[in-house]
């Protein structure tokens, strides 16, 4: 049998060796072996980038705003190795620091990133960095690396997972999709390459390469005082000594002659104006996520509160005050707050769910199921979204279909608490042979129907 496990696995390595064969790299020019194509990076990136962008309280409202970051980003992709990949640039609503890039060219900066930049300089050396990501196929690389250490892919193996708090466990239900998750955790090696493709596309777009020694200062200036903010963005994107030495370097010697491009302050400035008035507002709501993280719920409420009252109809404050009423226990006023959040917004699918949960939490499990069945019209394809509506059949006492939606959750994920209890209530209604259970291999799950 272990011979034939092992026979299993290189006759699968041998043919996706022969599927995929060897790839040209678009920057280096040279082959390398990659197991997810072109568009499976595009597939990759059309099915996971939307549920990050939600968990991120989807883009901003402002679509001068959003206009004028993708117009940025174009002029960058138009000199990159790879001009053709369906890029898309959002400025999210979320207030950590944070920038990223999908696989197949959806790329995201938060508001947190935004109101701490100077110049468009600095943006297009933001942009450019992970452009330079997408270009170099790192997430794809990565994948091709764990499919070597393990015959069963999951892009799990991809992501930043954060912390199994309460929290993130029972507020947000996003299907580990709270902030920083999905995103690829980069190597130095990949920083570094993503540095340099930054310094290249800014200068031939005509951007003063000084942007990009700008925002390692502002990052490094954050990190020490305070440390907390760049957590997830250094988790994502290692940031070292070296990296900054090596692109004043550059800068000094490479492209000297591109340090009287312009940086475009002013016209920076003028396109941000609306956001940057916010960012005590943006500020106080990041304080009251961390302190909701951190379980110090009375500080959460109060910096919150303090950003609603400068920015009363702002989706993100909203969410998060929503989030930490549930995690207070305080169902109605959760509710409260996620309504108010969906009539703000109401093509962000993030607030249904909420009021989903709210519902779950008041034991209105006909309305929960509602809303979960609303939320995954709008954003299919979230594992948790199958389990919640389980859950919700569970209390309205609708057992087969509670079965139904339990046994398809657990074909899509295999741990976590929400699969134990599932495979608890399976196995007690008599729904999954005990025995079989207990000694099933990993993924596969027996029921008697």
């Amino acid at each position: 049998m272990q011979n034939f496990c092992k026979f299993s696995f290189f006759a699968f390595i041998g043919i996706m060796v022969f599927v995929s064969g060897c790839a040209t790299n678009p920057v280096s020019g040279r082959k390398q072996l990659l197991f997810l194509s072109e568009s499976g990076e595009v597939q990759l990136d059309r099915e996971n980038s939307p549920h990050q962008v939600s968990a991120d309280y989807g883009a901003v409202q402002d679509e001068e705003l959003n206009r004028y970051v993708s117009a940025v980003g174009n002029q960058l992709t138009e000199v990159s190795h790879r001009p053709n990949m369906p890029y898309n640039f959002n400025v999210v609503n979320a207030v950590y620091i944070n920038a990223y890039a999908f696989p197949g060219g959806t790329i995201a900066v938060t508001r947190g990133m935004l109101v701490r930049l100077d110049s468009e300089a600095d943006l297009a050396a933001v942009l450019g960095h992970e452009i330079g990501h997408v270009c170099s196929r790192h997430t794809a690389q990565q994948y091709t690396m764990s499919t070597l250490g393990s015959a069963a892919v999951s892009l799990a193996a991809l992501v930043v997972q954060q912390n199994n708090s309460e929290y993130t466990s029972l507020v947000s239900g996003l299907g580990g999709m709270a902030s920083g998750a999905l995103l690829a955790r980069y190597s130095r090696s990949d920083e570094r390459e993503a540095d340099a493709l930054s310094l290249e596309y800014m200068t031939k777009a005509h951007y003063n390469p000084q942007g990009c020694i700008n925002v390692m200062d502002i990052l490094r200036r954050i990190s020490t005082n305070e440390p907390g903010a760049v957590e997830m963005l250094f988790a994502t994107h290692p940031m070292s000594e070296e990296r900054y030495d090596t692109a004043v370097r550059e800068v000094a010697e490479k492209y000297a002659s591109c340090t009287n491009y312009p940086i475009n302050r002013e016209r920076f400035q003028e396109k941000t104006a609306r956001l940057r008035a916010m960012k005590h507002a943006i500020d106080k709501m990041e304080e009251g996520e961390k302190a909701i993280a951190a379980n110090k719920l009375d500080e959460a409420e109060s910096a919150l509160g303090e950003a609603l009252k400068e920015a009363p109809r702002d989706y993100a404050g909203l969410m998060l005050m929503a989030k930490c009423q549930l995690a207070r226990k305080n169902a109605g006023e959760a509710e409260k707050y996620a309504r108010q959040a969906h009539e703000v917004y109401p093509e962000e699918p993030q607030a249904v769910h909420l009021l989903g949960m709210s519902k779950t939490q008041l034991k209105e499990y006909d309305a929960a199921y509602a809303y979960f069945s609303e939320y995954e019209k709008m954003l299919p394809g979230n594992p948790n979204t199958i389990f919640f509506k389980g859950y919700a059949l569970e209390g309205m006492g609708r057992r087969n279909e509670a079965a139904q939606q339990y046994r398809q959750y657990m074909n899509s994920v295999h741990e976590g608490d929400y699969y134990n209890h599932a495979r608890q209530k399976l196995s007690g209604w008599g729904y999954m042979r005990q025995n079989q259970g207990k000694n099933r291999q990993r993924g596969s799950v027996s029921y008697s129907w």
